[in-house]
């Protein structure tokens, strides 16, 4: 890895500006989920223990380069207090004369970055402003790393930069699923629309051993090839890209993986009258909404053989019963297998993650990612500019 950790940095008596997602949900005031409040934890414990000062960056929401008092950081300061177990303070207009007047074992917490317009620009008058707050720049926002803002690129480049304990988690995470893999190496891309990840499938059938396509996308792929989906979720108008990448993929010896049966209904609902037909038999009346249980055998003997794992995206409607068995089963196989010692597996993206929950296997899997659209973007094997900023410094 070119980039530092925090283990290669003297923070001692150092202030160590440290860009964090705290971008929780909230209502009525209060935290509802403060799994990213947790995960930043042990990078402010350690900041602490080695003697550094952590000054907190962050946004929340959405403010479009405008102060919004609905989206002050001000109103996490409770639950960073519960959970770093310190007092937190903060400021809306920090200094350095304010934060060298804090004492030593404090933890501050700078307003919302994007209340500035400077932020989400980029401008080096807020990159240099950010770092004439701090000695040493740390980033734990993987999830904020697609970004080039003042936060996560800008100040990356005037400070001695480092990885924080999540953000070194992800990346390397990802290195080992994508980056250097343990062979064989597959993956799984489910969800609605071919259009949507073109970019994730072309980079990945030139990466990995197996794609197992799932979802509305697997519908769109059967589709190219001749096959009457009824009335199912599908991209009609992107089939002859679906051909160029089953072409792509063939010739760098990748195999896609399909549904060879799949459960179909005449509703989308809860509980709605289903069958399993072949993949080819779908009647024109009715959808495709889950993948069919010699599919789900299929897809585990692929990951019984595999080394190592990437997930992003359910294999069918998960969201509503039964739709979700075949999602649920295959989470539960790799989790099994990780579990095991047989496969390294890493998962992201929102539908991912809720999906993963819902079977009971994320806590499984070798690792989790939150991330959103930054983890999609290294899928897709493009350069995050928060990643490349700390390798540059």
């Amino acid at each position: 890895m070119a980039w530092k950790t925090l283990d290669d940095m003297d923070l001692q008596g150092k202030v160590v500006l440290t860009r964090v997602d705290i971008n929780v949900p909230m209502k009525d005031g209060e935290v509802t989920d403060a799994t990213r409040i947790e995960r930043i934890v042990p990078t402010v414990k350690d900041i602490l223990s080695k003697g550094g000062m952590p000054v907190l960056l962050a946004h929340f929401g959405r403010p479009k380069g405008q102060p919004n008092p609905d989206m002050s950081l001000q109103q996490l300061v409770p639950a960073l207090n519960t959970h770093l177990g310190t007092e937190v303070t903060f400021v809306e207009r920090p200094s350095r004369e304010f934060i060298d007047a804090q004492d030593a074992g404090s933890v501050v917490l700078v307003e919302n970055t994007r209340f500035s317009s400077m932020e989400e620009a980029n401008d080096p008058r807020m990159a240099q402003f950010l770092a004439s707050l701090g000695d040493v720049y740390c980033n734990d926002a993987f999830s904020a790393a697609h970004r080039a803002h003042a936060s996560t690129e800008g100040v990356a480049r005037l400070l001695p930069s480092c990885a924080g304990r999540l953000m070194q988690a992800e990346l390397q995470a990802l290195e080992a699923a994508l980056g250097d893999p343990v062979r064989p190496v597959v993956a799984v891309v489910g969800g609605a629309k071919v259009s949507t990840k073109l970019d994730l499938l072309g980079n990945l059938v030139g990466k990995v051993d197996h794609l197992v396509i799932g979802g509305g996308m697997a519908n769109t792929f059967l589709a190219a090839q001749g096959i009457d989906v009824g009335k199912s979720l599908a991209e009609h108008d992107m089939t002859d890209t679906a051909r160029e990448i089953m072409v792509k993929a063939k010739t760098a010896g990748c195999e896609i993986v399909l549904p060879s049966d799949v459960v179909v209904a005449w509703e989308f609902a809860a509980g709605a009258n289903n069958e399993t037909v072949a993949a080819d038999a779908c009647p024109t009346d009715a959808m495709i909404l889950d993948a069919g249980p010699e599919s789900v055998a299929r897809i585990g003997e692929v990951f019984a053989n595999a080394k190592t794992l990437i997930w992003n995206g359910p294999l069918g409607a998960f969201e509503i019963e039964p739709f979700d068995k075949a999602t649920n089963a295959a989470a539960e196989a790799a989790a099994t297998l990780t579990q095991m010692g047989k496969l390294t597996s890493v998962a992201g993206g929102g539908d991912t993650v809720s999906a993963l929950n819902q079977a009971g296997a994320a806590e499984r899997f070798t690792y989790i990612s939150t991330a959103g659209g930054a983890f999609l973007e290294w899928m897709e094997g493009k350069e995050l500019p928060g990643v490349a900023a700390l390798s540059a410094s």
